[in-house]
């Protein structure tokens, strides 16, 4: 799948994307199998100890893995996520979300996703494993 079509299906899903639009999420770079994103860390996104919520990083990091899974042209649905946390988050710091695929067969698709601060620290390490459906993004162009 060429780079173009990637993010031709990226753009669409982001398009009806509501919980990405509201935690700010920009679409930096979009590759067959790799997708890399940016937000900031808003006061709302904020817990009871004045960092942010594990489930920030975590929803960053499954957007990626949206993103990076479904760019082959096949639509994926995630079936297992785990996420590690290695470093606390404050309000207005910017995290990044690198997914890259590591494995991908015709049913499964298994992708490892690190985020990192606007200091290039690592923040969270991310593993997502998908199910990759017959059903095409594009069918009346095939």
């Amino acid at each position: 799948m060429e780079d173009n079509q990637a993010k031709k299906i990226v753009s669409r899903m982001y398009g009806h994307d509501w919980f990405s639009q509201w935690l700010g999420i920009d679409v930096l770079d979009v590759k067959a199998g790799y997708c890399k994103l940016k937000m900031q860390i808003r006061k709302e996104m904020l817990n009871g100890f004045g960092i942010a919520h594990g489930g920030i990083a975590f929803s960053l990091a499954d957007s990626a893995l949206a993103f990076a899974s479904n760019s082959h042209g096949r639509q994926s649905v995630s079936v297992e996520t785990s996420i590690s946390h290695t470093v606390s988050l404050k309000e207005n710091d910017i995290i990044y979300a690198v997914s890259e695929e590591k494995s991908l067969t015709n049913k499964i698709g298994i992708y490892s996703i690190t985020v990192t601060n606007q200091q290039d620290q690592i923040v969270a390490l991310f593993k997502g494993v998908v199910y990759r459906t017959s059903k095409e993004w594009f069918p009346e162009e095939k």
